[in-house]
């Protein structure tokens, strides 16, 4: 494991620290059920490592340039998200980001840029199905997110994931615009370009496969996940 792998795992570690003193502070009342949420997090952050970690799981489609990829990690923390609510969903993302930064080849740039990217797309989606747990919150809240972690893909792609690539990997922009372009032509820059005809389409791909699957996993597991035995 490389120091950027160390500092980005302390980093990640003292920031969930600081999520669930937040989290306590702000639900004295509450009686927080330690072991529940443990395991649950535990059994989601397994499959949604495995989904992550294991490049079988990760697909790369020919028209995009061939560091972007399709992976499918969030399925299975939308569904802790809905069944248990936004903190252990964040968490989920969290332990799977850890347990992907030993494995990194991109000195954790794609990491924690994914980190960004799920948080964008599942928390707001997460939130909004907890005030209006019926379909039309479902389609509300994942019509919201998807456009947010669209908008922050972008955005980031362009004046942060890329930058950072090219200062701590050390590639050109020519070479990355040679890569993209081997895709896709049409990509005449990094800028606009390169997110509205490589970025944009890519997460709408991905979002709606994430959305189906989602709908389908959890419309058939829901009463399961949510059963409580009676003390």
């Amino acid at each position: 494991m490389d120091w950027h792998s160390i500092i980005s795992i302390v980093l990640i570690v003292a920031f969930l620290v600081l999520l669930l003193r937040f989290y306590m502070k702000e639900h004295r009342t509450t009686t927080f059920d330690w072991p529940r949420f443990v395991a649950r997090v535990a059994v989601f952050s397994a499959i949604a490592a495995v989904l992550y970690v294991i490049p079988l799981f990760s697909i790369n489609l020919p028209i995009f340039p061939s560091f972007l990829a399709l992976h499918f990690d969030e399925i299975p923390i939308f569904v802790c998200g809905f069944a248990y609510g936004p903190l252990p969903a964040f968490a989920v993302i969290v332990v799977k980001t850890l347990i992907k930064l030993p494995f990194t080849s991109t000195l954790c740039v794609g990491e924690l840029s994914d980190l960004l990217f799920s948080t964008a797309f599942v928390i707001p989606a997460v939130v909004i199905y907890q005030k209006k747990r019926n379909l039309k919150g479902v389609a509300i809240g994942f019509g919201i997110a998807t456009i947010i972690q669209v908008i922050v893909a972008m955005v980031m792609n362009v004046y942060a994931m890329l930058p950072f690539y090219m200062f701590v990997m050390g590639f050109s922009e020519e070479a990355l615009l040679a890569m993209c372009q081997a895709a896709n032509p049409a990509i005449t820059n990094l800028g606009w370009p390169y997110a509205f005809l490589a970025v944009l389409p890519l997460n709408l791909i991905k979002d709606a496969i994430v959305i189906v699957v989602t709908f389908i996993v959890y419309r058939s597991l829901h009463l399961f996940l949510r059963y409580q035995k009676r003390a």
